[in-house]
């Protein structure tokens, strides 16, 4: 035969089972998958990490310290709603360490569209659901006194798990997924099923539960005392107090059920009776002991890895759900590590929309863009107009773009940033013998030293504990550095000249509804500073407004 030559074997429907024969004379089976044009995909990668397309981060992920920006742009407030109920994962670590590369958020985005199959999702949530049992059982295990009861929670534990893992399989042998993370773990759980190890680990299983199963022992209570005996040929008396009673059985009787509370905790007389029959039947419950021994360490490395990880995809997925049922969009971004040209339409802000959804108020949301040569988005415009707002969702944006899941908004393109700074206003410290003004300005310091040209700088009316000309004068010095290095900046400010300093700032204000300039309306649109912002702030400062001096007036 040519050592090229090829022979298809019947597999899914989905796949090929491709058979090579080496040249030196031995033959490698692999699986090719249809792309849906009827070609086959190329060999996948070993599968390692449904979180990570190479199997490992570019960092440690498990603490992992949280990033100083995440209490300014109140991402710490939505991994605390992602998170929520999911302790056993862990899940904080993989919302705070975020990728470096297009083509690992890209692997991230094909299982997030696999898994918005409600199919598909369903049969993760299944085997999820199993392996928490399982770990229930394992938990339970550890916690009992009683050697027995502890070998037996732990077998039921693999029984669990070894159900849990076929049913996967199955399920996954048959599921239309396309994403090479999924596609590669279904290669994984097929060929893990199949493996000689798990066979022999389902059967050993099985053997031991049938053995336990089929003793037969007999309870003598005489008083205070329990004989322990082997059950022989005796008549089973239960059966024969329900035949003598069948008799008198007249139609369909009416149920009376009740809970009955009772602990599941094996107690000292029970666990003496165990040990009795334990040593009426040694042979079986050596099995047992020798299966505990053996399988220690029984759930596989990689399946017990997917267990924790596809809940990243899980979690963020419901929350969606829970947040679109508002009506607000979310969109898998453009991320782009070769162009700064950004821009979002019908962005908000995840953090605030979780909290206005819950009480059913009304998510605002707006647009932005940058082309050509502008890096920087100058917000200006009256207080509580949303501006900080619309600033904390950028950031959010380019945070969530690199974790590589979905964004709230409609559509988006995002620059991947090297790295996020904020820098926002602080409560003056009254044990710090440093004025606030120094404190700030060292923050700003430490931000430039370490940010570069493909960083992200989001500015929250810095410096306005100094006076007027101050402000401007240390705020013009900062954009000047950030223009030179050509970063991305968005800076809420009252101070309207920034707006103007450079063809690479553009202007954004927050309006107030025309009909009733005391109202806001929350939107942020591309527009020229008005030069009102700085006087509206002061007047609003010291109630001299025209709504707040209408009130003052005696009527």
């Amino acid at each position: 035969m040519d050592a090229n030559a090829n022979m298809v074997v019947p597999g899914p429907a989905d796949a090929k089972r491709v058979t090579r024969e080496r040249g030196d004379g031995r033959r490698a089976t692999t699986t090719q998958e249809a792309d849906g044009t009827g070609q086959p995909h190329p060999q996948l990668p070993p599968f390692v990490s449904i979180l990570f397309a190479d199997g490992r981060p570019a960092a440690p992920v498990d603490n992992a310290p949280t990033p100083d920006y995440f209490g300014d742009l109140h991402l710490n407030d939505i991994v605390a709603s992602l998170t929520a109920g999911r302790s056993e994962y862990d899940l904080a670590p993989f919302f705070v360490v975020a990728l470096s590369d297009v083509a690992a958020i890209g692997y991230r985005h094909e299982v997030f569209r696999d898994l918005q199959e409600p199919h598909v999702l369903e049969l993760v949530r299944t085997f999820a659901a199993s392996l928490r049992a399982v770990r229930a059982q394992l938990d339970r295990a550890a916690k009992s006194h009683y050697v027995y009861e502890r070998e037996r929670w732990f077998l039921d534990a693999v029984g669990g798990y070894c159900a849990a893992v076929r049913a996967l399989a199955s399920a996954l042998d048959v599921a239309a997924v396309t994403s090479n993370g999924l596609r590669s773990f279904r290669e994984h759980v097929v060929a893990y099923v199949a493996s000689s190890a798990f066979q022999v680990l389902d059967r050993d299983v099985a053997e031991v539960i049938d053995a336990l199963g089929r003793i037969a022992y007999r309870l003598v209570i005489d008083g205070p005392k329990i004989t322990v005996s082997r059950f022989g040929d005796e008549p089973d008396y239960g059966a024969e107090i329900l035949a003598t009673f069948e008799k008198f059985r007249q139609g369909v009787t009416k149920e009376y059920l009740f809970e009955l509370r009772i602990s599941s905790d094996m107690n000292h007389v029970e666990a003496e009776i165990v040990n009795r029959v334990a040593l009426l039947f040694p042979d079986v419950f050596a099995s047992l002991d020798q299966f505990c021994n053996r399988y220690a360490d029984f759930i596989d490395p990689t399946i017990g890895r997917f267990d924790r990880e596809i809940q990243f995809y899980v979690a963020y997925l419901e929350h969606m759900a829970a947040i679109g049922r508002a009506n607000l969009p979310f969109c898998y971004p453009e991320m782009r590590a070769d162009s700064q040209e950004i821009f979002g339409r019908d962005v908000f802000d995840l953090a605030l929309a979780g909290t206005l959804v819950a009480e059913r108020s009304e998510v605002i949301t707006n647009d932005f863009h940058l082309e050509g040569e502008e890096r920087i988005l100058v917000v200006s415009g009256p207080n509580q107009g949303g501006k900080t707002t619309f600033a904390r969702t950028i950031g959010q944006l380019h945070h969530l773009g690199r974790l590589g899941t979905p964004v709230p908004g409609q559509a988006a393109r995002l620059y991947l940033v090297d790295r996020i700074f904020t820098h926002w206003e602080r409560q003056e410290d009254v044990e710090d013998l440093r004025s606030k003004l120094e404190n700030d300005l060292q923050r700003i310091h430490a931000i430039l030293d370490a940010a570069t040209s493909d960083s992200l700088l989001v500015m929250n009316e810095s410096f306005s504990s100094t006076t007027l000309d101050d402000q401007l004068f240390i705020n013009r010095q900062i954009l000047g550095i950030v223009i030179e290095r050509g970063m991305l900046c968005v800076a809420v400010t009252f101070l309207d000249e920034l707006a103007s300093m450079d063809p690479s700032v553009v202007s954004m204000m927050s309006t107030v509804d025309p009909d009733e300039p005391a109202r806001r309306t929350f939107r942020i649109v591309r527009r020229p500073a008005d030069g009102l912002a700085y006087a509206l702030a002061i007047a609003e400062k010291h109630r001299v407004t025209h709504g707040q001096l209408i009130a003052r007036l005696p009527r």
